[in-house]
Formats: C-alpha cells, sequence, structure tokens
C-alpha cells in the first residue's frame, strides 16, 4: 500500500550552541567597591533569527544587563547565546513561536550561565537571572505587531 497521504514528519534538531559575543565593563572600578552595595538591575533581552539554509536556522539571544548604584554604573554585561537549529515540517504558523520561543527558551540556560560567571569573575556578587517566560514574551511582541499594523494585516 503507498502512503501519499501522509503528513510531513515533523523535525527538530539542535546542530550547535555557541556564545557569539560577550562584554563585561565596570567602568567606575575600583571606586564602585568602596561604595555601599545597594544595587538596582536593568534587564533587557532581545532575539534574531537569521535562515542559514532550507530549514537550517541561527537563533541569536541577547542579554544586557545594567547594575547601578545610586547614580554610578558598577557594571554593565552583554552576552549574545546562539544556536544553529533545523527545523523540518513546520508550517508558517509554526515556525513563529518555533524561532520566537522555543530556541530563546533553550538558548536561555546558556546566557544565564554565562552572565553569572562573568559577574563574578568581575568582582561582583553572584547574579542569578530569573527564568524568563518566552512563550508570554512572544505572544506580546505578536500583539503589539498587529497593533502597530493597525490590524489591517493577518500575522502568521
Amino acid at each position: 500500500m503507498a502512503e501519499t497521504n501522509k503528513p510531513e514528519e515533523k523535525q527538530f534538531s539542535i546542530q550547535k550552541i555557541y556564545t557569539k559575543d560577550i562584554s563585561f565593563e565596570t567602568p567606575n572600578a575600583p571606586k564602585v567597591f568602596t561604595s555601599k552595595w545597594e544595587p538596582t538591575v536593568d534587564f533587557n533581552l532581545g532575539t534574531n533569527v537569521e535562515k542559514l539554509e532550507e530549514s537550517v536556522y541561527e537563533v541569536s539571544l541577547t542579554v544586557t544587563v545594567t547594575v547601578k548604584t545610586t547614580d554610578t554604573t558598577a557594571y554593565l554585561v552583554e552576552v549574545t547565546q546562539a544556536g544553529i537549529f533545523s527545523m523540518d515540517g513546520f508550517s508558517d504558523q509554526e515556525m513563529g513561536p518555533m524561532v520566537g520561543s522555543f530556541c530563546p527558551n533553550i538558548l536561555f540556560p546558556y546566557a544565564r550561565e554565562v552572565v553569572s560567571d562573568l559577574v563574578s569573575k568581575g568582582g561582583y556578587p553572584q547574579l542569578l537571572l530569573a527564568p524568563v517566560n518566552f512563550d508570554a514574551l512572544y505572544a506580546q511582541h505578536l500583539q503589539q505587531a498587529q497593533q502597530q499594523e493597525g490590524n489591517s494585516e493577518t500575522l502568521n
């Protein structure tokens, strides 16, 4: 019996995970080490997707953390964690959440570890970033995009 109506099987694999870019700055050292440590933390995330070839994508997650004490910047750390992912058999509607939520979820623990190591090696108290809900962030991004387009086009 021929298999003519068999739906295409979905395949996902991680080809490579790597740190693409690292930056650690402590512009006010050593003065910052002698002042009272009452930090405020500013945390930002960004993602980028690049299609490398058919069904192969590079997804990059950039984590930026700026820590200040009063008006002085203690340190700034930025890490871009990337991965090369093979994704085959996913519909256009499924690809958005895959590259916008699923892949960043895979990358975040690696970026979190790099940030923690850099901060500790920089002479500061350990910084552990809280988990991130990438599903909610992706949904929020879609909602903002729809509002910017005035709901005139349907997003995939």
